[in-house]
């Protein structure tokens, strides 16, 4: 191998650093194209921030909107041959109500074959209505990870250089700050309840991101739902502590748009590595796949086959 080129057949060593679902994600579609893949993360499962996430298949808070359609049709096509395929893997497919800002088409549209706009929906005004993906982290999680032929090492990364393997895949979401000297990354505080569904339609999912500092959303997991949320810019040292102040907010909009949900169950928080431009490139035997805002799993599978291409090429 020459250059970091690697040619058409020729497996290769490669080593994904971060285990959260773009790692794991991109680590099993690696694998699959025939080369030797070993994961390492400074942390895992419940230790990641997409174990916190509400987990829905949509495009919230990542550019740019071009290379995002691309990835998220994709990664929804995926999705959803896993929903019928595989049900242990926590995927299941939800009617999507997300509140309308007029009548203008959505940038996301064009991943999105099935949009349709309604007059009226359950969250009181007009909408955009489509089918989509839900994802039960915890399963999916661990299903990716089944999914692997080597285990998860467990240990801190602090230089790439340093990372054996004769390809390195940064999937380390806001720890490629401390990585790379990237300052474009901007950590983004989300917070989510766990409520009982009390009345709610579990086959119905809920959004209204018309107002940042305002969100609503409602997502059904197979025996709980989320209730969210906020999408706030703040340091990287930002306490994971839920804050009472935030969680009493996200029940006053879910009271206000009649959510007749039941009891809070638990309440968790994670940061978002936000990115002007998600960074999907490769450079010498590294390749970049980090920044996908509050999407994760909305580009995952897109991506992941991005950095597959790439590493045939």
């Amino acid at each position: 191998m020459q250059g970091g080129l690697v040619p058409e057949g020729y497996a290769v060593d490669v080593t994904v650093v971060g285990a959260g679902v773009i790692g794991l994600t991109t680590a099993v579609e690696v694998q699959a194209g025939g080369h030797t893949v070993q994961v390492v993360a400074a942390g895992r499962g419940e230790a990641t921030t997409s174990f916190v996430a509400g987990a829905l298949w949509f495009p919230f808070r990542a550019d740019p909107p071009d290379r995002v359609n691309g990835w998220a049709r994709r990664s929804r096509e995926r999705l959803q041959v896993l929903a019928s395929a595989m049900p242990e893997a926590g995927v299941d497919v939800l009617t999507v109500y997300e509140a309308a800002d007029g009548a203008d088409t959505p940038w996301w549209a064009r991943s999105v074959p099935d949009l349709t706009l309604v007059p009226a929906s359950p969250l009181g005004c007009a909408a955009w209505r489509f089918r989509a993906p839900r994802v039960e982290p915890e399963l999916f999680l661990g299903w990716l990870e089944g999914q692997l032929q080597r285990p998860v090492q467990k240990r801190k990364v602090t230089s790439l250089d340093a990372v054996a393997g004769e390809a390195v895949v940064n999937c380390t979401g806001l720890g490629a700050r401390a990585l790379t000297g990237d300052a474009s990354l901007q950590a983004v505080y989300g917070q989510v309840l766990l409520v009982e569904p009390g009345e709610l339609d579990m086959s119905v999912s809920l959004g209204d991101e018309r107002d940042e500092s305002a969100l609503l959303y409602s997502i059904p997991r197979r025996r709980a739902v989320v209730l969210g949320g906020c999408a706030l810019p703040c340091p990287d040292t930002q306490s994971l502590l839920p804050d009472p102040v935030l969680r009493e907010l996200i029940l006053a909009r879910a009271r206000a748009s009649g959510l007749r949900h039941g009891p809070v169950l638990s309440e968790r928080a994670g940061l978002r590595p936000y990115r002007p431009s998600v960074r999907l490139e490769r450079t010498g035997r590294v390749i970049h796949n980090y920044g996908h805002g509050g999407a994760g799993y909305t580009l995952a599978y897109g991506c992941a086959e991005e950095v597959a291409a790439l590493l045939r090429r």
